[in-house]
């Protein structure tokens, strides 16, 4: 048993935390990779020439490259384990920073953006994954939310880097150490987390339920003594066994369900994760210079206000862990749809009073500052509830025997429905931002119907009692 020193104020094994941040910082680079190419694009058009359209394949292609690892990664995962993928991933995300630091054209740099869109696939499948199958059931929402409490600090981070590396070198094309551009140290900052994620995988216990999954009974017995002392670790083997044994007689099988094909759990997992994209999160500030210049600030202010966004969102992030074991998962998720709808639907109503168009746009009257706090409504609303619960359930809802492949799969669902919007904004923004903000709104008021009659409340509950859920009635699982 633990002693009180190994203890927190809450009860918590200081080991589980430990392993539950430690897993997390694939999260970390996740929110890194994916985002420190914000304050290098326009030093990366210059230096190779590239046109707008190359320039935007250049930063999406990493978006599918995210989808196809995210799929296929779950293969690894439950074949080789958690660990070795989290290895993998460590590997390609210190590949892909120095390759893209050290890219001489723009073909090689569009490969090395490829193999670090992978590794933010793979880290956004195997963190959830990871951290609900160590975290103990009264604990797990809390735990499971720190996936994107990382997500979010590695975005603050990569902003941060970007803006101290440009400043620092008089811009983001300015030669800086060793006579190496600013913009090409932007990418090779992101190694130090990358080696430190691997060292990290080297020292972190396999997933318990892996390894009952794998026949190593006396293995996992001690990992869940060690991070769940003071409950039956017995009960903990026998239940994941007999989920095993009642998952090897389903007719369906693994993923396969009569619901077009697939079970309706990996169902509510992938539908979740395109809403979670289709509110519009990731490209809602893609507009926020013009935003924040019609109600009167100046371009040059821009990544200090992104920054002071992330900050934002790390701080609405500790809110979502703070509630979610308390209040639990639905009650949140709707506080979150409503705020989200209400907020985007502020916006919409706001630039359709506006003056001009493209990025000669003003909002007369108070419409300005209505569409900033909307915005930044929008951004709380989001970071508080979709942002990290999403993650949450998706650790939690899937069966133990298929649950890599069916977060691998709501993961590349996930990762695709960001490329289609991250690629649709430009084109919808110019023909209506009224409207884009509308559809937005829309999807919003969507997902708090879908939460509402298809997502039932998983918290308190062991993840084998959770998966129970999904089950149709009538069927030997839900017996």
């Amino acid at each position: 048993m633990p002693t009180a020193q190994e203890q927190t104020t809450t009860g918590i094994p200081r080991r589980v935390i430990w392993l539950a941040l430690a897993g997390a910082v694939g999260g970390f680079l996740f929110g890194f990779d994916s985002s420190v190419v914000n304050g290098a694009v326009d030093a990366l058009k210059e230096e190779f020439a590239l046109s707008e359209a190359v320039t935007g394949f250049a930063v999406a292609i990493a978006l599918l490259g995210c989808a196809a690892c995210a799929f296929l990664v779950s293969k690894v995962a439950d074949r080789h384990g958690r660990i070795p993928a989290m290895k993998l991933g460590a590997l390609l995300f210190l590949v892909s920073a120095l390759g893209t630091g050290f890219a001489f054209g723009v073909w090689d740099l569009v490969f090395w953006r490829l193999v670090g869109g992978l590794g933010i696939g793979l880290a956004s499948v195997i963190a959830p994954a990871y951290i609900s199958e160590i975290s103990p059931r009264q604990v797990r929402g809390r735990l499971a939310s720190l996936q994107q409490l990382a997500i979010t600090t590695g975005i603050f981070a990569a902003l941060l880097s970007d803006a101290l590396l440009a400043t620092t070198a008089g811009g983001a094309d300015q030669r800086f150490w060793l006579g190496i551009e600013a913009w090409r140290w932007m990418f090779l900052a992101a190694a130090v987390p990358a080696v430190v994620y691997g060292w990290i995988a080297f020292t972190l216990p396999e997933s318990p339920r892996f390894l009952v999954f794998k026949g190593k009974e006396d293995e996992a017995r001690k990992v869940f003594a060690s991070i769940a002392p003071a409950e039956d670790t017995d009960r903990h083997i026998r239940e994941i066994q007999e989920a095993i044994e009642e998952d090897k007689v389903v007719p369906e099988g693994l993923l396969r369900g009569k619901t077009l094909g697939l079970q309706a759990v990996v169902w509510v997992g992938i539908v979740l994760s395109v809403l979670q994209q289709f509110v519009g999160i990731n490209v809602i500030f893609y507009y926020s210079t013009t935003l924040w210049k019609a109600v009167g600030f100046q371009e040059k202010d821009s990544l200090a206000i992104s920054v002071a966004t992330s900050i934002t969102n790390i701080l609405v992030t500790l809110v979502a862990i703070a509630l979610v074991d308390r209040v639990g998962r639905r009650p949140i998720l709707l506080a979150g749809s409503v705020g989200m709808a209400v907020s985007l639907g502020a916006m919409a109503l706001a630039f359709s009073s506006a003056i001009g168009s493209g990025e000669n746009i003003t909002l007369p009257g108070a419409w300005g500052p209505v569409a900033l706090v909307a915005a930044n409504v929008f951004v709380v609303s989001f970071g508080a509830s979709w942002g990290p619960l999403v993650w949450v359930l998706l650790g939690e809802i899937f069966p133990s025997r298929i649950r890599a492949r069916a977060l691998g799969l709501a993961a590349a669902a996930q990762w695709v429905a960001n490329f289609v919007i991250t690629l649709s904004f430009p084109v919808m923004a110019s023909a209506s931002l009224p409207l884009t903000y509308a559809m937005y709104a829309l999807f919003a008021a969507a997902s708090f119907f879908f939460v509402m009659f298809k997502v039932p409340e998983t918290n308190g509950m062991s993840l084998e009692q959770a998966e129970t859920l999904f089950v149709p009635k009538g069927s030997a699982k839900a017996k």
